[in-house]
């Protein structure tokens, strides 16, 4: 993040990204997004302090339980056994300009299951982080990127845009309801995020996108 801040890279919201796609107008320079997927409770502990430090805005994608779950208790439910975000802790980041989004209720592979449970899954997950917020609650991502277009017809009516799993930058001819993101896996270390900052990442980028399309193809 110090590399970035000092490069004068900026963050934008999805907002932005999907107003700029609509009029095809040109993204600003050195701009970016930060996402997080699920709402672990790291992102209040680690990542929050640090998007503070250097002025940054991110994105958390929240599974927050079934239904009533939240009722009862403050903190998101436990997903792979690790901690979750509670909602006082949302509260806190968002009132501090950091955005949330859909992510479902119980994160199940949307590409399974049937249109009526989609539709209960998208749309109260949506509900229950607007109530708690008190703020619209305007873009989503697929549990684990994977959508086809029955899920992305049923988030299109809820949401302005959603994220998959391509991995790619964002272009002019980017699907608002499918958009690309960089995995933090690729830039895993000091030397790989130092590609960021070049004009080499995108050939990465394409270049690393093409073992993962094979892989998603054939499972």
């Amino acid at each position: 993040m110090r590399s970035l801040y000092d490069s004068g890279y900026r963050t934008v919201k999805f907002s932005e990204l999907v107003e700029h796609l609509r009029a095809d107008k040109p993204f600003p320079e050195r701009s970016f997004l930060i996402t997080f997927d699920d709402g672990y409770q790291s992102v209040y502990e680690r990542a929050f302090p640090i998007l503070q430090r250097y002025g940054f805005s991110a994105t958390v994608f929240l599974t927050v339980g079934k239904k009533g779950s939240e009722i009862g208790s403050d903190r998101l439910p436990l997903m792979c056994d690790r901690t979750m975000l509670s909602w006082d802790e949302i509260v806190e980041m968002h009132r501090c300009g950091i955005e949330f989004g859909g992510h479902t209720l119980t994160h199940p592979d949307l590409t399974s299951i049937s249109s009526a449970r989609i539709n209960v899954e998208v749309r109260e997950s949506k509900s229950i982080v607007e109530d708690r917020l008190g703020a619209e609650v305007a873009c989503f991502a697929y549990p684990y990127g994977r959508y086809d277009s029955r899920c992305r017809a049923i988030v299109s009516q809820y949401f302005i845009c959603a994220c998959s799993d391509k991995l790619g930058l964002v272009h002019k001819n980017s699907d608002i309801y499918a958009i690309e993101r960089v995995d933090a896996y690729y830039l895993r270390n000091e030397w790989l995020f130092g590609i960021t900052l070049t004009e080499l990442f995108p050939w990465y980028i394409r270049a690393r996108s093409i073992p993962r399309r094979i892989r998603r193809w054939l499972y």
